[in-house]
């Protein structure tokens, strides 16, 4: 008996086939990439206690004792089972250790994403409209600088213009309640925000030109429709659909960027859990939050692709 699925149905199980495949690629890069960093976990988990004999009996109860094969399907079967392991350097699951750093890092995640927004689509639109012309060029020209600037330094001068110097917001921590996330995480997300603001912002800017461009633009303009209705209606409403593409394929961006900005602004989120396993040597915390973020950024790019084809008459979902 034969089943004909429709071409949004064939579509939609194609993309998370794919999604399934590159999680599993995910899996072993997790597990598979820690083995290969110089160093031995044993050694540096027993430090001044170190003895043959003990690491040994370590080795064996970690199960470092066995192929990198054998460990790497237990780490499955456990995986399977919804248990990434214990720490061994905070004494408590990984699970729990996640769902402690999750807040902070989902936080910046999100409210970077925001400022980018409401930076690049203002911005975009100027640019857009001044084409090739002074203002056009400087807005370019500045966050192409912007990019260009190592992402810790660019933070490190926000802290010390407006940490430091201005004393207008916190340079550490991570508030209490709504307003104090606002607050504290206001200049590492600003420090994110900018790099991304340099992405979203080309991509904007080359569509607004485009729609600018036209026929239906023109129609409106015969119509005698005012310029902000047809920025609003018909430029902006066409030209934001590729830039929620391009969030969804530069979130690894953002979340690559905060393992840098939590450490510079000392927030207790996953990036700086991560930066600490990995000195520590701590195998279970590093598998699992790598796994965690290539998990999460595969899940979304999926969520962005389908509803960019949802969204957009034009996608042929053969």
């Amino acid at each position: 008996m034969s089943v004909n699925l429709s071409a949004r149905t064939r579509f939609i199980l194609s993309r998370t086939g794919q999604s399934l495949v590159v999680v599993i690629g995910v899996t072993i890069i997790a597990f598979f990439l820690l083995h290969l960093v110089p160093g031995d976990a044993v050694t540096v988990i027993l430090g001044n206690k170190y003895t043959p004999a003990r690491a040994a009996v370590l080795r064996k109860e970690l199960g470092l004792d066995q192929s990198l094969l054998v460990q790497y399907i237990h780490f499955m079967n456990h995986l399977f089972h919804g248990n990434l392991g214990n720490s061994i350097y905070y004494g408590t699951s990984v699970w729990s250790l996640l769902g402690q750093r999750l807040p902070v890092t989902m936080w910046l995640v999100v409210y970077s994403t925001l400022l980018a927004v409401c930076i690049s689509v203002p911005l975009a639109v100027a640019s857009a409209v001044k084409r090739d012309r002074a203002t056009d060029q400087g807005i370019r020209f500045g966050f192409m600088f912007i990019f260009a600037m190592p992402q810790f330094w660019v933070g490190l001068m926000l802290a010390l213009i407006f940490g430091l110097d201005l004393a207008v917001f916190p340079v550490s921590g991570y508030g209490s309640g709504f307003f104090g996330h606002l607050y504290y995480l206001f200049l590492p997300s600003l420090t994110i925000a900018l790099g991304f603001s340099a992405i979203l912002l080309r991509t904007l800017r080359n569509s607004i030109v485009f729609a600018l461009d036209s026929e239906y633009v023109e129609t409106a303009r015969a119509k005698g429709l005012s310029r902000s209705r047809i920025m609003a209606r018909h430029v902006l409403r066409n030209a934001l659909l590729p830039a929620l593409s391009v969030i969804g394929v530069n979130l690894a961006y953002l979340i690559g960027s905060t393992v840098i900005i939590e450490n510079v602004f000392a927030l207790p989120g996953l990036g700086s859990l991560l930066a600490a396993s990995i000195t520590n040597r701590d195998l279970a915390v590093v598998q699992g939050i790598v796994l965690f973020f290539g998990v999460f950024v595969v899940i979304v790019s999926l969520a962005t692709d389908l509803l960019y084809a949802l969204l957009d008459p034009r996608v042929s979902y053969d």
